[in-house]
């Protein structure tokens, strides 16, 4: 194993997205880190174990590969087998995304109900349709709500992807389009 890519990484990232008490803007934050995805993914072979590209018949796995002491970052390579898709979510956080194997698929939502605070009376549109290939990076701030999908078509191969994320991604908010409601979970993962 080669740690220092990852290393690096963690170290930028914990330079670039400030202290907890006084953290930049979101936007910032992506901006600065999404350069450093691009070549943390290329260099990706170097650190991911075994245990980081594990995956399951039962759905999408998240693997930790880094979660910070004070909870401002956590950083998952999640594996994606053909078939596999979150629900419709969102994050509540940043976050800079990069593939490193396969096609990853992000399928947008666009909240049109004026209330963001609610968690019923919620109206979905969809959005637009990303392909992500490997060695692309995308990010995400809240805006409030960044709503999507994501996952792996059943005809296409197997993905991975590396997920930073502005604080440990522990829970998200589940959305269910059809009864127009929200309500938050908690997401589990593997430990590395």
């Amino acid at each position: 194993m080669n740690p220092s890519a990852l290393e690096h990484f963690i170290a930028q990232a914990v330079a670039r997205s400030g202290p907890p008490a006084h953290p930049p803007e979101p936007a910032d934050c992506v901006l600065a880190l999404a350069p450093l995805m691009l070549d943390l993914i290329e260099q990706a072979g170097s650190f991911l174990q075994p245990q980081h590209l594990q995956g399951s018949a039962v759905g999408y796995t998240r693997n930790l590969v880094y979660d910070a002491p004070d909870r401002s970052l956590s950083l998952y390579a999640l594996v994606w087998l053909p078939g596999q898709w979150t629900p419709v979510h969102d994050h509540g956080s940043w976050g800079v995304v990069g593939v490193v194997e396969g096609v990853l698929e992000e399928r947008s939502y666009v909240r049109l109900s004026p209330d963001r605070g609610a968690d019923d009376g919620i109206v979905l549109a969809r959005g637009g349709t990303v392909l992500l290939n490997r060695g692309a990076v995308t990010s995400f701030v809240p805006n409030p709500d960044h709503i999507h999908i994501t996952g792996v078509p059943a005809e296409r191969q197997r993905a991975v992807s590396l997920h930073l994320y502005g604080r440990t991604m522990s829970d998200f908010n589940l959305y269910d389009v059809a009864a127009g409601t929200r309500r938050r979970i908690h997401v589990a993962h593997n430990e590395s």
